[in-house]
């Protein structure tokens, strides 16, 4: 089990487990925590998971993890790892299994003292129209022809079915589709499991949550963003559904052949991976690719249902109520990227887990309206809690592959949570402070609370003072809508 006392600090938010820790290293581990946070490190067995990580062949750099890490399948959440493209390995376990879960965000021109009368309704409207919850299906049953080609065209898809603006598909990682995407490498399950949950939330942590922007920290870029002091924002939490789940299912079993034809030896069997230039790489990169553009897809959707929610409440009551973009990001996704690592520009297969792209200025991929301040990166808090707008910084496409943290970070299991917090007191305790629920589940509710998450503003203030990243706005929650 890795201590603390077996890190290296190389500065206060920085630390590394050395290469020399474990023979079968391939590279070292690379921590993002303050010391603070790294006390919660010993509660499960994220390190020991990053370190597991390193064997993997291909591996460039380093292995990172952010100050929101905690124990996952394989990988821990929060890992960033690249492997050399096309001759290094890909795994399932260094994406996860809601492939592509991501957060948007979309901004307003509405004042909070002019929308506050109707808050309630709205959290009513936006409950009806972005179904939620467990096995809970969208607007729309589409045909298995139809799921393929939400699969190869992502949020291109949702622009020609009447759901997307061009500003949403340019302010959408990729574009909202990634390309190499091919649905013949998706199992009948998984098909069958997209046909109805285009447009819909899901449960766990995903959400809905109309925000106040509480503070501004970075004028211009806030301008650039349509951000400020007083409106409402929107935050839309939720990824690839069962399919996503389905894909990761079916290759997490069938790469295990993979490994043995490849004499791939590995500390942990959820490591499972096959080289990316194989026909089981190949493979599971495209089906990846399909379950990444149908989350996109599915965001897009639930968009174009929040904008009709909030039309349906505030029309002939304020003068805009419309909901434009300010960026979508993946959190769970592996990406084809250029680096330049140790000196050297490679192109790698960036593995992200429970980590978010965090482009610096300039980058190549950004729309012409953040190229110069960096990418937009979107920290949801854990309901109870702030969420933060942050942007990339040039720091970051030098010392994290472009990356940083996704979120809070759990401290606490689903099933301790709900043994521990009583979900109908937490909803009260919630309301009393201001912020309006709807809820499916109680249980549900429980698993969610902000006890069972790390003080997301440390996590932050990590990243930050890392330089990493950079803040933007800090965000206060009215209404949250949870599966």
């Amino acid at each position: 089990m890795v201590s603390i006392q077996d890190l290296k600090k190389i500065n206060s938010y920085e630390w590394e487990i050395p290469q020399s820790y474990r023979p079968d290293m391939r590279v070292p581990v690379r921590i993002f925590a303050s010391k603070e946070l790294l006390q919660d490190v010993s509660r499960d067995k994220s390190l020991e998971q990053a370190v597991n990580a390193t064997s993997l062949p291909g591996l460039v750099g380093s292995v990172m993890v952010m100050p929101d890490m905690h124990q996952g399948y394989g990988f821990p959440i929060g890992g960033v790892a690249a492997t050399r493209y096309p001759d290094g390995v890909i795994s399932p376990g260094g994406i996860g299994y809601d492939i592509n879960c991501g957060v948007r965000l979309l901004g307003s021109r509405l004042t909070y003292q002019e929308t506050k009368p109707y808050l309630n309704e709205l959290a009513t409207s936006l409950n009806q129209f972005c179904p939620s919850g467990v096995g809970t299906g969208g607007h729309h049953r589409l045909t298995t022809k139809e799921v393929e080609q939400v699969c190869r065209e992502g949020s291109d898809w949702a622009k020609k079915s009447g759901f997307a603006s061009d500003q949403d598909l340019r302010r959408t990682e990729e574009g909202g589709h990634i390309r190499g995407a091919d649905p013949r490498h998706l199992s009948p399950r998984a098909l069958k499991r997209g046909t109805d949950q285009v447009g819909s939330l899901g449960a766990g942590n995903h959400f809905i949550e109309i925000d106040l922007v509480e503070k501004i920290f970075d004028p211009r870029a806030a301008q650039a963003m349509g951000l400020q002091e007083g409106d409402l924002a929107l935050q839309i939490h939720c990824g690839s559904r069962g399919l996503g789940h389905q894909v990761c299912s079916d290759y997490v079993k069938s790469l295990q052949a993979a490994v043995h034809r490849f004499g791939i030896v590995l500390p942990d069997r959820e490591l499972v991976c096959a080289p990316m230039d194989s026909p089981e790489g190949e493979a599971y990169l495209s089906a990846m690719r399909c379950a990444a553009n149908y989350a996109f897809a599915n965001r897009q959707v639930l968009s174009h249902y929040a904008r009709e929610a909030f039309e349906s409440v505030l029309a002939g009551k304020v003068n805009d109520w419309h909901l434009h973009q300010v960026y979508d990001v993946a959190h769970n996704i592996g990406k084809i990227e250029t680096h330049l690592i140790e000196g050297k520009s490679i192109q790698v297969c960036v593995h992200r887990k429970g980590a978010t792209r965090a482009f610096g200025p300039g980058a190549a991929d950004l729309p012409s309206e953040y190229k110069k301040i960096g990418q937009p990166v979107l920290v949801p808090g854990s309901m109870g809690t702030s969420s933060w707008v942050l942007r990339g910084t040039e720091e970051a496409m030098q010392r994290s592959l472009g990356s940083c943290c996704h979120g809070a970070g759990r401290v606490m299991s689903r099933t301790k949570a709900k043994k521990t917090i009583w979900g109908e007191d937490l909803r009260k305790q919630l309301e009393k402070d201001g912020i309006t629920i709807r809820a499916r589940s109680m249980s549900g509710l429980a698993e969610e609370a902000p006890a069972a998450y790390k003080d997301v503003d440390l996590v932050v203030d990590t990243v930050t003072n890392a330089g990493i990243a950079a803040k933007v706005a800090l965000l206060k929650p009215l209404v949250v809508i949870k599966g």
